[in-house]
């Protein structure tokens, strides 16, 4: 609860940056739009939301909120609101879940509200773009009634929901990684056409050897760390399909058909994507219940300890530990996304088909070509640029953000599949073919890409 008026506290501080539907500037800081102030803003409240999920499942918040005179009566309830408010929800992966499920509720209800807003001319645009000190309240609002979820089934299943979503907003991740890897081998290309090309294409070069090398060891350690030789069957399937599809998008993308029809493929994608499927293969390989086949890397470099005589622990040391490698990189290419999600417009026509995806308009990033205003007070407002139309969907963006706390609530725990005390918690298959099918369905999306004009030849693929 300390945590949720932390984020109240912040919420308060950032209201008064952005008080009013044209958010307020700095004299030292960049014009800009406030469409896009207003998509960081949001983005905002989702790492805030973050933090306080990593907050609630640091090892030994338990013992911590113990130690508070008078907060748990006998470690099972809160003083008042006995028999309907179970201490143990306040941290651990029981929390995550809820404080997930209010930034989805969040999200969801602004998703419906900012269906079909058409300009800044909508009065509803002006709850997008404005009321910063409500929309707060109303996030920590729903946080704490969230807490007031009795235990039940509810895990279970939300579980459910955050598997779908994750498979989604990984879907869009894809999406990103393949318009990124087009825009950037497009952008040197350019460059190196535009002069000192043997600058530009051994950095082209030397970028594609390093993701390469960097599949192909992973690729040998898969098989040495997460393979048996007579056990682990399913790794070793996923290994060597995804390592046989990468070679082949790789063949593909330098096929002389391709490259006339698109002089910019070339195996730096292939790299980027090859490289990337390698990592949804370990992260699904991370998520198998058989431990003899998912070994953690802390027991790679670590020897392995005594194995503990007695019953099994009603819950481990500090909850959930998300905190290994695959968390860890999730979170930052999570934080990457949603970067591009609020700023997908900044980069003009390189990031054309993110720009589709969000329905934004080009060229209108987080530097304006016109100077903000500047008020009485000295003080520069946000340009509003959506007078004439709105540069992205309000709806579908804030859809994506519900995604995101979907992701971030199953990244967080780790896929594991909640029961009813610690001990049984375990990761499952389905989060297993979750991440496979989301890595076949890249490649598929990312060969696609280099076939479609050859496939259709009259339509513009620029």
């Amino acid at each position: 609860m300390g945590a949720c008026l932390a984020l109240s506290s912040l919420a308060s501080c950032a209201s008064c940056l952005c008080g009013s539907a044209p958010c307020l500037l700095s004299s030292c800081c960049p014009s800009t739009y406030n469409s896009t102030m207003t998509r960081l803003a949001f983005s905002f409240l989702l790492l805030l939301g973050t933090l306080v999920s990593i907050i609630m499942i640091l090892p030994g918040m338990e013992d911590h909120l113990k130690n508070i005179p008078g907060l748990c009566v006998g470690g099972a309830s809160i003083p008042g609101l006995e028999g309907k408010v179970n201490c143990s929800i306040i941290v651990g992966y029981k929390s995550v879940y809820r404080m997930c499920f209010a930034m989805t509720c969040f999200f969801f209800l602004f998703s419906i509200i900012m269906i079909r807003v058409r300009s800044s001319k909508d009065p509803r645009a002006a709850l997008q773009n404005g009321f910063w000190f409500f929309k707060f309240l109303v996030l920590v609002g729903i946080t704490v009634g969230a807490f007031f979820i009795p235990d039940g089934t509810f895990t279970t299943v939300w579980y459910y929901f955050g598997v779908v979503g994750s498979f989604i907003f990984i879907i869009i991740q894809l999406i990103l990684l393949v318009d990124f890897a087009h825009s950037w081998s497009q952008s040197w290309l350019e460059k190196a056409e535009e002069g000192n090309s043997k600058c530009w294409f051994g950095a082209l070069l030397t970028c594609t050897l390093i993701n390469y090398a960097l599949a192909f060891t992973a690729v040998v350690l898969f098989y040495i760390y997460y393979t048996q030789p007579a056990d682990c069957t399913e790794h070793k399937v996923f290994i060597s399909l995804n390592m046989i599809f990468c070679i082949i998008v790789s063949v593909v993308a330098i096929l002389p058909k391709v490259q006339e029809a698109q002089p910019s493929s070339g195996l730096l994608q292939a790299s980027l994507i090859s490289l990337y499927t390698m990592y949804l293969t370990w992260s699904a390989m991370s998520n198998n219940p058989n431990r003899q086949c998912n070994p953690s890397l802390l027991s790679l470099v670590q020897p392995s300890s005594p194995t503990p005589t007695g019953p099994p622990p009603t819950q481990p040391p500090g909850g959930v530990q998300w905190w290994d490698a695959q968390g860890i990189v999730g979170l930052v290419i999570f934080f990457i996304c949603c970067c591009v999600l609020s700023c997908s417009s900044i980069r003009s026509s390189n990031n054309a088909q993110v720009n589709k995806l969000m329905q934004t308009e080009e060229g209108q990033g987080l530097t304006a070509n016109i100077e903000a205003a500047e008020g009485e007070d000295g003080v520069r407002r946000a340009v509003d640029n959506e007078e004439d139309g709105v540069t992205y969907s309000y709806s579908f963006f804030h859809f994506c953000l519900l995604l995101a706390s979907l992701y971030i609530m199953m990244t967080l725990t780790n896929w594991y599949k909640p029961d009813t005390d610690y001990s049984a918690m375990r990761t499952t298959m389905p989060a297993v073919w979750v991440k496979i099918c989301s890595s076949w369905l890249g490649l598929a999306l990312f060969l696609w890409t280099l076939v479609a004009p050859l496939v259709f030849p009259d339509r513009d693929f620029n």
